[in-house]
């Protein structure tokens, strides 16, 4: 049954190689090649104990040889049928996924070639087909958000990847943390544009949807935007709606009422995770310009300093706070230093407290813009957590 199976695959291929060999792409010794490593391959893949690693090696002998053509067929101007243009890889990646369905790096491969030759209709349903074959995969959930996010600029396709992920994965801390710095990076590229607010994209509004809620009570609840909200008058063609401008710093979505609501979800299904909100602290933390930076921050130390008062991941937080969003060439970091070092005197400074402290204060110390006497300063703290026993 394998060896009838492989003859019916390698015979399904013939058309392609003479076509390779008419065209002069392929000599006759090199078609014997392919014809023998694909014989080889063949048999492998159709035997019952084909593995992971049998497929991929098939794969990647098919990738390399359809580069091949590629440059082939540049260098000497010949003009393949397109039907052949990457087929074949396709083919034996939807084989391998089909035959280990449970392999998930067969279904990553798949999802990447797919995207690098940016057949968009195929990786949908790829990732259809992947999702629900491993729908507690997390990492999975954040990839596909991502993809809509980078690739299509889709922020209601990625909050939905999200949203059902969560069905399936509430109790895995990055998606949660994922989902967080995505409404984030979303937050930071709205008030991007608020900066260019109707010089050439104001009548626009996929960008700038909301996500609203439906009946299905799993989802989370979150802000809207909408198109009024950043264009109520309907002004077109360059012209600024300077009422707009001020509506957009107020719109919710745009307060961070988004990752904050996803942190306080996140913090219900968890228990209340110390982890996890310092996870999320430092994922938050990164974003050094976003405007509403310091207003989540301080949702989370509050919450930490209630739930957890005296955890050294919540000292940490409460330490880091006051500086979040301040370069060291600031006026204000001075003064935030102080009320972050202030902070860390109502802790005790045990093992695990000295070594997140160590971790933080020793790049913000390496800075060559940073003051020489806030050098001394951080350099005197360091070395006293550095002192600290294990």
């Amino acid at each position: 049954m394998a060896a009838e199976k492989a003859r019916f695959y390698l015979e399904k291929a013939v058309p392609e190689l003479k076509e390779y060999e008419q065209k002069g792409i392929f000599n006759k010794d090199e078609i014997r090649s392919i014809a023998k490593k694909r014989s080889d391959f063949e048999h492998k893949v159709n035997t019952p104990g084909v593995t992971e690693s049998d497929f991929v090696r098939y794969i990647e002998y098919e990738m390399n040889l359809e580069a091949l053509r590629k440059k082939r067929t540049k260098r000497f101007g010949i003009k393949a049928t397109p039907q052949h243009a990457g087929r074949r890889v396709l083919f034996i990646l939807d084989r391998a996924t089909r035959k280990l369905p449970g392999s998930l790096g067969l279904w990553i491969q798949y999802i990447e070639y797919c995207r690098r030759q940016k057949m968009y209709r195929r990786l949908s349903d790829v990732f259809s087909d992947a999702l629900r074959l491993h729908p507690a995969n997390a990492d999975l959930w954040v990839y596909a958000a991502k993809y809509a996010m980078e690739d299509h600029a889709d922020m209601t396709q990625a909050r939905s990847y999200f949203q059902r992920g969560l069905r399936f994965c509430k109790s895995q801390r990055n998606i949660w943390v994922q989902y967080g710095r995505l409404e984030c990076i979303y937050i930071a590229k709205l008030f991007a544009r608020r900066r260019i607010l109707g010089l050439d994209e104001s009548g626009k509004n996929a960008e700038v949807a909301g996500t609203a809620a439906d009946d299905d009570t799993d989802m989370i609840a979150l802000p809207a935007i909408t198109e009024e909200d950043i264009n109520p008058t309907g002004k077109k063609d360059g012209e600024i709606d300077e009422g707009a401008l001020e509506t957009l710093n107020s719109t919710p979505a745009l307060t961070g009422a988004i990752p904050i609501a996803i942190y306080d979800a996140a913090m219900k299904e968890s228990g209340h995770n110390i982890i996890l909100s310092h996870e999320f602290f430092n994922m938050v933390f990164e974003f050094e310009d976003l405007p509403c930076l310091r207003k989540i921050l301080d949702h989370i130390v509050t919450q930490q300093t209630t739930k957890s008062p005296l955890h050294y991941r919540t000292a940490i937080c409460h330490i880091k706070a006051p500086v979040a969003g301040l370069k060291v060439t600031s006026p204000e970091f001075p003064q935030a230093l102080g009320i972050s070092l202030s902070n860390m005197k109502k802790y005790q400074l045990d093992p695990n407290l000295a070594q997140e402290l160590i971790k933080w204060l020793e790049p913000l110390s390496e800075k060559e813009e940073l003051d020489p006497a806030l050098h001394k300063v951080l350099e005197i703290t360091l070395a006293r957590a550095r002192k600290t026993p294990i």
